[in-house]
């Protein structure tokens, strides 16, 4: 059960940072997010959409793992560890607080499935 609730939570920030990449990059809410100012917001809008549908992808993957029967546990861990790299990655090139705010609570949640006991 906890394993399912972190992976949601994981789900749930991909699906947040989806929409506020592709949605709301240009808008007040999103330069105020991501600290742009609203010429680099429109230069950038189309690398933040494109970044956005990445992140979407990873949370219907995320949500895949959670709805299929049988090997969920695997799709879940495969997911998570795509995560956690992209995190890591990101926090290297980008910006220090992706590894706080995106790879630890994928690590959390991949740490939880894989004592969750499911089988992968």
């Amino acid at each position: 059960m906890a394993s399912n609730i972190a992976v949601a939570f994981v789900a749930f920030l991909h699906l947040l940072f989806m929409v506020l990449e592709m949605f709301f990059w240009t808008k007040p809410l999103g330069r105020r997010i991501f600290g742009l100012t609203p010429e680099l917001a429109t230069q950038t809008a189309a690398l933040a959409a494109n970044q956005g549908l990445y992140n979407g992808f990873l949370a219907a993957g995320l949500i895949w793992g959670l709805v299929s029967p049988g090997d969920s546990a695997a799709i879940s861990v495969f997911f998570l560890i795509c995560v956690i790299v992209a995190g890591i990655f990101g926090a290297l090139t980008a910006n220090r607080s992706i590894l706080f705010i995106q790879a630890l609570p994928g690590a959390i949640a991949l740490t939880l499935v894989l004592l969750s006991g499911r089988p992968l």
